[in-house]
């Protein structure tokens, strides 16, 4: 009665019941003001900070408000997020601290670096293996940020939602506190563009 209700985009209103290290569950609240279906907010869906122990951001009882990021009928899941009803910091970082100068759009023809700040590590390579995938045609680096808050210790790869223009594509690495965008031109679609950085992040250590 109640499942077929909850649709992916939908946002609740939620109380916090069991929390465990890989997420905790919250119960969603429906407009008759009761709470009839339950759903899980993983761990990587918390907070845009680090987030080694969920009981750090979340207590039993917490009333929380959340969005519907996956519903899977036949198991009777449905994945909630938090952190994407918050404003990422790294988009913060990279448009409201350094917002984006003429001599450094993708079009210009010094798109390089900035000395300041070196490039992460592992990155030029995982470039040189994306120019090895059949529809991207070139590489090119954008602007680089420190964000205010570690999200990841790791190197990750993003890529941006903003729809594709001309061709090219950004990408968004983070590692400890530091951004560098990636502008990726190609023939490839955005599922196309997603597929080819899965393959590259396999290939490469």
């Amino acid at each position: 009665m109640y499942s077929s209700q909850v649709k992916i985009g939908g946002i609740y209103d939620g109380i916090v019941g069991s929390v465990f290290h890989y997420g905790a569950f919250v119960h969603l609240r429906f407009p008759d003001g009761k709470y009839h279906l339950t759903g899980l907010v993983h761990i990587s869906e918390v907070s845009w900070d680090l987030v080694q122990d969920v009981q750090d951001f979340l207590t039993e009882g917490d009333i929380v408000k959340v969005i519907v990021v996956n519903v899977d009928a036949e198991k009777s899941r449905i994945g909630l997020s938090i952190r994407q009803l918050e404003e990422d910091p790294l988009l913060e970082t990279l448009d409201k601290i350094i917002p984006l100068e003429p001599d450094l759009s993708p079009d210009a023809e010094t798109a390089s670096s900035p000395p300041e700040i070196e490039l992460l590590p592992g990155l030029d390579g995982i470039c040189n293996e994306l120019l090895q995938e059949d529809g991207i045609t070139d590489v090119r680096f954008g602007r680089q940020a420190l964000e205010k808050r570690v999200v990841s210790q790791d190197l990750e790869l993003w890529l941006s939602s903003v729809p594709a223009k001309d061709n090219q594509y950004k990408l968004l690495a983070r590692a400890g506190r530091q951004v560098q965008e990636v502008y990726l031109t190609t023939s490839l679609d955005q599922e196309g563009v997603k597929k080819a950085v899965q393959r590259v992040l396999g290939r490469v250590p």
